[in-house]
């Protein structure tokens, strides 16, 4: 046997041991958290803390962005690999820890060979390089290209088809966005900008949150915007972004926002963020959507005057609930989403009652009428059915929106007005900046109750037909068309 030097022979002894590490363990394949409804989102073993996403983009929304993620995390269990929800992009290169390591791609996930198996506790810094790509069917989510631009709507299960990560809301994590663009552009995103550099015809936007965010809440928009700037109740910056031909025309319902602010707040306390505003996108997505601190809305909802005033300000208001239930209180799993869905329906009825004389009684009635069917089409509000094959927004169904805001009635009607108030202010604050279940929501109401409401929520929540309705014997729902 010829001499072999000790640094060669280390390397010859590592080089055998990573090989039977990789014989011994099973192929790479997609994991999940085991959401009810979305199996394979989100991943196990550790926890996301940070995000820090950098994009160039060239000024063709139809074109690939050059991206790097670096993902700041702990581990949570000994892991042999690390899975990341990510597609609709190309990987170049993966490095944990400094090291470069070798990765794979199944379905919809990355997975990555990190160097050696990790213990439970150790901190990872993640780097990809890849591409991040706008040419996706446009109803599937992440990007979404616009008159002049892009922005994102990532929800349900979106993120991932823009940056690599835990695509999923019980793994919130502060966020950083470095956006580089053509000059004339205009790039604003979740948080608070902390910087702005010019080099050559090109600029890079830096924006952070102060808050923790889900993956699904992510928002970047690039395009010819003007930043509108005011401010709302004790001296919260609101900034909103619109195109800049539209400035003067879209005023009328900026000017709205602080007061609205100021009504929510009087509802269930201090607005959660750093900041607050509208980001109105020259597009056609067909819904509006809650990105943290900067909601997403089409362009026609205000400019084409096929809807009532009072209706365009409900739904600016069910957007803005939703900073406070859905994104400073994210769903725990996605079973979870009347919670958000039902409290920002509910809020803005409540608004639409008391600034437009919209009857909530009159709704909610409507609604009790219509839920049998609602439940027979898509499930109980807290165990609907999963969406439809490839249409994952079908998840978005009325018995998550007036349907489980009925239920927020329902509560009402049993334990008081004073006592519901109470609960919903105690539900944003216990947990802020975090994630909460059905059960916690239950819990909760029991103790401010003073009384074991299982019974309540069981019925109003998981049941295939509607409960009656307290204080009104006489409400009927309309039997389904199947059961008659």
């Amino acid at each position: 046997m010829p001499f072999l030097s000790r640094r060669l022979r280390a390397a010859l002894l590592a080089t055998a041991s990573a090989t039977l590490v990789a014989a011994t363990l099973p192929a790479p394949v997609p994991l999940g958290i085991g959401d009810p409804l979305f199996p394979h989102l989100g991943n196990p073993g550790y926890d996301v803390l940070a995000y820090d996403i950098g994009l160039s983009y060239r000024g063709r929304n139809s074109e690939p962005l050059d991206a790097v993620t670096t993902i700041d995390a702990r581990t949570t269990e000994p892991l042999d690999r690390i899975n990341l929800d990510f597609t609709r992009g190309t990987v170049h290169s993966v490095q944990v820890n400094g090291l470069g390591v070798d990765f794979a791609t199944r379905g919809e996930d990355l997975i990555i060979e990190p160097p050696g198996s990790l213990p439970e506790g150790v901190p990872l810094r993640i780097t990809v390089r890849h591409t991040s790509d706008p040419s996706g069917e446009p109803d599937s989510g992440g990007w979404v290209r616009t008159a002049d631009g892009l922005a994102m709507a990532n929800q349900a299960d979106a993120g991932h088809r823009v940056f690599p990560g835990n695509d999923h809301p019980a793994d919130k994590a502060y966020f950083t966005f470095r956006v580089t663009a053509p000059q004339e552009l205009t790039v604003v995103a979740n948080g608070q900008r902390t910087g702005r550099i010019r080099h050559g015809d090109r600029t890079t936007w830096t924006y952070r949150t102060a808050h923790p965010m889900a993956t699904e809440l992510a928002q970047v928009s690039i395009g010819r915007s003007a930043v509108v700037e005011r401010t709302g109740p004790r001296g919260l910056p609101v900034r909103d972004v619109v195109p800049a031909a539209d400035r003067e025309k879209l005023e009328r319902w900026l000017r709205k926002t602080p007061g609205q602010l100021e009504w929510m707040e009087q509802q269930v306390g201090r607005y959660p963020f750093e900041n607050y505003g509208v980001l109105v996108a020259d597009t056609e997505t067909g819904f509006e959507l809650e990105t943290q601190t900067l909601s997403l809305f089409e362009r026609r909802l205000f400019t084409d005057g096929a809807f009532p005033e009072w209706y365009v300000d409900s739904v600016m208001v069910h957007e803005l609930a939703h900073q406070w239930f859905g994104d400073s209180v994210s769903p725990r799993t996605w079973s979870d989403l009347w919670l958000n869905e039902g409290h920002a329906s509910w809020y803005e009825a409540r608004y639409a009652e008391v600034h437009a004389g919209k009857s909530l009684e009159r709704r909610m009635r409507d609604a009790y009428t219509r839920s049998d069917g609602w439940r027979a089409e898509g499930g109980p509000p807290a165990r609907p059915a999963a969406p439809a094959p490839g249409e994952k927004i079908s998840l978005f169904r009325p018995v998550v929106y007036d349907g489980s805001a009925l239920v927020l009635y329902a509560l009402r009607q049993e334990i008081g007005e004073g006592d519901f108030d109470r609960l919903e202010r105690l539900w944003v604050r216990k947990h802020r900046d975090s994630d909460a279940a059905t059960a916690d929501f239950a819990d909760l109401a029991s103790r401010v109750a003073g009384r074991d409401l299982t019974a309540f929520f069981d019925a109003w929540l998981y049941e295939e037909r509607t409960p009656p309705m307290p204080g009104h014997p006489d409400w009927e729902s309309t039997t389904p068309a199947g059961e008659r």
